[in-house]
C-alpha cells in the first residue's frame, strides 16, 4: 500500500481515477488562464455592443481575458495566441459583411494558415450576428462563419440562442435590448468555460 503522503501532487493525479491535474503552463500562467479574441465589423455600432457583452460575458470566468479587435485590424500573431475566436458581424443580404469575410480570406493568404497543419486547429470558436428583422439571414450569417471555422479544424461551441447570440435592430436605430445583450454575454461566458476545460484536459506541445 502507497503512502500518498510521500507522492507528488502529479504522480498522485495519475494513481487516482478519475483525477485531473492542471499544471501551469511553459509561461508560468496558471493553467485556467485563457485568453478569448472577439473579432468583429461594425458599421452602426450594433455589433460592437453585442460584442461588448460577449466580452463582459468572457470577464464573468476568473483567469478569462477578453481582447476585441475590429476585423480590419486584427494581426496574424494575434490570432495564433488566442485560445479561442469569438467572430461577429452584421448581416448584408443573408451573409457576413465583407470585412468579416476578408478576415477569414486573410487566415490562409496573410497567416499562412493552411493544410495539413491547420494553424487554429482545437482553438474554439464562437458566432455572433446581429440584423435588421426577425428574418434576415442571421441563422445563415451564423452558419457561414461557423463553416469557415469548422473548415480550419476548429472547435465550434454556441449559447445565447441555438448557433450563437443574435440581436434584431430595426432600421438600425433600435437599441439592443437586455435579453439580446444578455444572450451575449452567455455566449462569451460558455466559450471561456469550454477554452478552459479543453485547455485543462490538452497535453503539452512537444518541444520543437
Amino acid at each position: 500500500m502507497k503512502n500518498f503522503s510521500t507522492i507528488p501532487l502529479a504522480a498522485l493525479a495519475l494513481l487516482l481515477p478519475g483525477a485531473a491535474f492542471a499544471p501551469a503552463s511553459a509561461q508560468g500562467k496558471p493553467a485556467d488562464s485563457v485568453s478569448v479574441l472577439i473579432v468583429y465589423h461594425s458599421v452602426q455600432g450594433h455589433t460592437a455592443a453585442l460584442g461588448k457583452s460577449v466580452a463582459e460575458g468572457v470577464g464573468k470566468v476568473p483567469g478569462a481575458v477578453a481582447i476585441s479587435r475590429n476585423a480590419a485590424e486584427v494581426k496574424c500573431d494575434e490570432l495564433f495566441k488566442a485560445d479561442a475566436v469569438i467572430v461577429g458581424s452584421p448581416v448584408y443580404w443573408g451573409n457576413m459583411s465583407g470585412v468579416v469575410k476578408t478576415f477569414f480570406d486573410r487566415w490562409s493568404t496573410d497567416c499562412q494558415v493552411l493544410p495539413p497543419a491547420f494553424a487554429m486547429k482545437d482553438k474554439v470558436g464562437a458566432a455572433f450576428v446581429t440584423g435588421g428583422e426577425v428574418s434576415s439571414g442571421k441563422e445563415v450569417t451564423l452558419l457561414t462563419i461557423l463553416a469557415a471555422m469548422l473548415g480550419n479544424r476548429m472547435i465550434v461551441v454556441s449559447d445565447g440562442q441555438a448557433l450563437g447570440a443574435t440581436a434584431t435592430t430595426g432600421e438600425g436605430k433600435s437599441p439592443l435590448s437586455a435579453q439580446e445583450l444578455n444572450e451575449g454575454r452567455q455566449l462569451g461566458e460558455r466559450v471561456a468555460r469550454v477554452t478552459q476545460a479543453l485547455k485543462r484536459g490538452r497535453p503539452p506541445a512537444p518541444k520543437s
